[in-house]
This record gives C-alpha cells, structure tokens and sequence, in this order.
C-alpha cells in the first residue's frame, strides 16, 4: 500500500507538492494565529513573567515532530540522511553566529518569520515589508553580495564528522559511533528518549496540562511538521532528472523563493514546497484573523518602529541562512531529525532572543 502510494505521489510530484504543501502551510499559519504561538513571545513571557507556557508549546511541537519523524523513517517513507540538517560536515560557527542574529533579529521585529507571515496575513502592513526585506537578505547571504564573506568566514569554521565514523551529524549516528550499535537502533532509541524527556517537561507543569491552546499548538505544529516530511518523502526519487528536495516547513530561504517566484513565475513552472507552504502560511494567517472579527490594516507607529523592524528583517534573513532555518525550520524541522547542528542553533536562537529582549528593554 505504501509503495503503491509512493508511486501515486513521485508520477504526479508538482500536483501533490502545491496542493499538499498549501494544505499544510494554511493549517500551520491558522494554528498559528487562533493559539497566539510565538517563540519570541515564548521567550518575552519567561523574562517578563516567569511564564513557561508558550516555550513548553515550542517544546511539545518539537516532541511531536520528532516522534513523527521515527515513524516516518521507521515505516520507510523517508530517509532523514538525505537531508541537509545531516550532512556530515557540522557547520558549527555558522550555525552558533546564525542563530544568534536571527535570534536578536526576531525580536527587534516583533516576532519570527513564521510569527510575521501570519500577521501580514491578518492585515498588517509592517509584517509585509519585513518579510520582503528578509527575502531580500537571505537571497544576498546565498549567493549575493554577502554570500563571499560567508564562505570566507564560516567555511573554516566547521568539522567533517567522517572523521570520527559519523556518516551524518545526527544524534543517533553519534551514539552508534560511540557504542558500535546499528545507526538505525540508535536513532529510533534516541529520538524516543529525547521526545519522551521533552514531553514529561512539557506536562508535568500544571499550568500547561491545564491549557488547551498551548497543547494544541504544540500538537498541532508538530503534526504540521510531520506532514512536511512526509509529504515531501513520498515525492522524493532518487532516479529523478531533478529529485525532490527533502524538507519540511521553514520560512527565512522561502521568503526569498517566494518573492523570486513572483517575479519569475513564467520561466520557474510550478511552485515549489517552500513557496506554498509560505503561500499557505498567509492564507492560514487571514483565515484565523477572519474567524475572530480581527482582519485589519495596521502599520508602523513612528520612524523607530520602522527602523527597528527593518533591521530587524536583515538579521532574520542573514542568520537565517547562515543558521540553515529559523525558529521552525530549524528549531523544529530541523531538530526532528536529531541533527547536532539543529540542537546548536536552537539553543543559540534561544540566546539571541534573550539579547534581542534585554536590548529591547534599554532602548523601549
């Protein structure tokens, strides 16, 4: 039944990527806005008031997304070692410095990237530039005019795990290079570990168990996160002229795919997952802003608050890519794969929404 589905899905791959990835992208952005999910807000609300509620939603989306991942590998949907969280080579220096900027980045514009695309959906105008202007940096990390500084900088700093008989920089490859168990065991064992201990933080806080919203986000988004992977799984083939990348939901590199789409739509053919998942996030965030009575324009309240957002954009869009994702392509899609550098930036996002918050409290 699996293979006949797979084969259903590579014989029709653009179909069921823009339709499947819309579908996906418009459940993320309204879960998004219906449960107010924020992980700059996760990080306000711990230095502000001591309260975890929403960092526990992040968690338990991760949780989820990492359980999801072990079946998906498990039944042979996909192999997370094609991925580019895995790659044998850690990019550590990129990956802490990314982090970091995207971190500071999020808050000095009110939120992440996938926190801004629901709220451009909803009506508001300040997201909408800051999301062109992420774009726009994340496209001139990769290959424009800040892309030679990156090479310059970040190449040195990084390590080829092949060195020490890791083939990839997952957790699971970690651990059999460390105890001469199969990579497969240790990766199934250590994703159930990891997610188990991640779930018992999340719920043994009454405050959280006693919250449908926030366990509904979290839920939710991992589910959301899973469908990526799976979705993009059964589209991949290895024998194809141009093969399906492997990938799940992030949002600073497709901010930039989005706005080259729009502007070269005749010559790209069909929209890729990364385009109408961002496509989907918008629409998601419209749909959530319309069930509540709240669709309505709003822009910037004076020239510091343009300022503030707009540099704040740029970080976003240059750590994103030195980073290789955001708070949900990398904190979440990234760290369902167990990938070392996945769990770096994460913490480092964490760090640099810190910095971004204690800044934020000088200058307001």
């Amino acid at each position: 039944m699996l293979a006949t589905l797979k084969e259903t899905v590579v014989d029709s791959a653009a179909f069921y990527l823009g339709w499947g990835g819309l579908i996906i992208g418009i459940v993320f952005g309204f879960i998004v806005y219906r449960t107010n999910f924020c992980t700059m807000g996760s990080i306000s609300d711990i230095l502000s008031f001591g309260d975890y509620r929403r960092f526990r939603s992040w968690l338990l989306a991760v949780a989820v997304a990492m359980l999801g991942v072990a079946g998906i590998e498990w039944l042979g949907v996909a192999d997370m070692s094609q991925t580019m969280y895995e790659a044998s080579t850690l990019t550590w220096g990129a990956n802490m410095v990314g982090g970091l900027i995207f971190g500071v980045g999020m808050v000095l514009s009110g939120g992440c990237i996938s926190r801004n695309l629901v709220r451009a959906g909803s009506g508001d105008l300040r997201s909408c530039v800051v999301l062109v202007i992420t774009g726009i940096f994340a496209y001139m990390t990769i290959g424009g005019l800040i892309a030679p500084l990156r090479v310059s900088l970040f190449t040195p700093l990084s390590t080829d795990l092949t060195g020490m008989g890791m083939q990839t920089q997952s957790l699971g490859a970690l651990l059999a290079a460390e105890t001469g168990i199969s990579v497969q065991a240790a990766t199934l064992g250590s994703a159930i570990v990891v997610a188990l201990a991640v779930l018992a933080y999340c719920l043994k806080d009454a405050g959280f168990r006693s919250s449908p919203r926030h366990i509904a986000a979290g839920v939710g988004l991992g589910l959301c996160v899973t469908a990526g992977w799976a979705l993009t799984g059964l589209a991949f083939d290895d024998f194809a002229d141009v093969p399906v990348q492997l990938v799940s939901l992030s949002y600073v590199r497709p901010s930039g795919d989005s706005l080259d789409y729009l502007m070269r739509f005749t010559a790209l053919g069909a929209p890729g997952f990364g385009v109408v998942t961002t496509a989907g996030a918008l629409i998601g965030g419209f749909l959530g802003a319309l069930s509540e009575g709240r669709l309505h324009l709003t822009t910037f309240a004076d020239t510091s608050d343009s300022f503030r957002n707009m540099v704040g954009a740029a970080l976003m869009g240059v750590g994103g890519v030195l980073a290789l994702g955001c708070t949900v392509g990398q904190a979440m899609s990234g760290v369902s794969t167990l990938a070392l550098g996945s769990f770096l930036t994460f913490a480092f996002i964490f760090a640099g929404g810190v910095v971004g918050v204690k800044v934020m409290e000088r200058i307001a």
